[in-house]
């Protein structure tokens, strides 16, 4: 009589529970090179926040108007600075990283580590979305507990508009880090860029439908975030939460920024 021999793990398995195990203890790295800064730490996690709060406050009971509704200023804020952290971690956080450590010499230096190049690189990834995933999920908090706002009744739809925007963010922060020339010149241009299509993209202000703003604002991502995120929120009221165009512009940009990093992705500093 023949028994059949026990089941053991193919070798595949195997080597994916060690990648998955070697990613995770970069990730574990990663973060805490993160939280051992606990100033600049709270600086990151706390900008999104201050803000949120300061023109919380300000806005009080009003109205958001311009095509919202009557849905109030402060939940607008709520939708519109959860795409902010999203995008601040995953785009100019990680390009400013990646320039001064390319600058440093440091991603040279882990090139040459036996450390397969891209765990390191899954792990300083990964490690920005947790930063992410942590200013959305204060940011839900002070605007349920602080400014009686309601969670986004689409989960699903606000769950997918967060992982759209990271991946595509993250592509984008690592192209741009291949376009900025040095380290001192990474925190202006990436900062300055940032901040102006936050401006021009409704983060501060509805924008009205239809006004030639909107059409500018559309051929960029930032607004595609913060209006696929809001769309969760249903913002405007009776919207769409599955904000598909959005999300096909979002990762149409991604590819764009994966396609430039692939091109001029370096190791080591660039010659003066």
């Amino acid at each position: 009589m023949s028994t059949a021999a026990p089941a053991t793990p193919t070798t595949g398995s195997f080597r994916g529970l060690s990648d998955a195990r070697l990613v995770g203890r970069q990730v574990w790295y990663e973060q805490l090179s993160f939280w051992l800064n606990p100033l600049g730490a709270i600086f990151t996690l706390g900008f999104s926040t201050i803000f949120l709060v300061l023109l919380g406050a300000l806005g009080g009971n009003s109205k958001t108007g311009s095509g919202y509704g009557a849905a109030k200023l402060a939940q607008y804020y709520l939708g519109g600075f959860v795409a902010y952290a999203i995008m601040a971690a995953c785009f100019t956080v990680l390009a400013q990283t990646l320039v001064n450590r390319r600058e440093m010499g440091l991603l040279k230096r882990l090139r040459l580590s036996p450390v397969p190049t891209w765990s390191l690189l899954s792990a300083i990834f990964l490690s920005t979305m947790i930063i992410a995933l942590l200013q959305v999920g204060i940011l839900l908090a002070v605007g349920t507990l602080g400014f009686n706002d309601h969670l986004p009744p689409h989960g699903v739809a606000f769950i997918l508009a967060i992982v759209v925007g990271m991946f595509s963010f993250t592509a984008l922060g690592v192209g741009v880090s291949t376009l900025v020339p040095n380290a001192d010149a990474s925190g202006p241009m990436v900062s300055i860029v940032f901040f102006l299509l936050l401006a021009f993209s409704g983060l501060y202000f509805p924008i009205k439908p239809g006004t030639t703003l909107a059409t500018v604002s559309g051929y960029f991502p930032v607004r595609h975030l913060i209006t696929a995120v809001l769309a969760s929120f249903n913002l405007p009221p009776g919207s769409n939460p599955w904000a598909w165009n959005d999300l096909g512009v979002m990762a149409i940009w991604g590819a764009a920024g994966v396609f430039i990093a692939l091109r001029r992705w370096q190791w080591a500093p660039r010659r003066k």
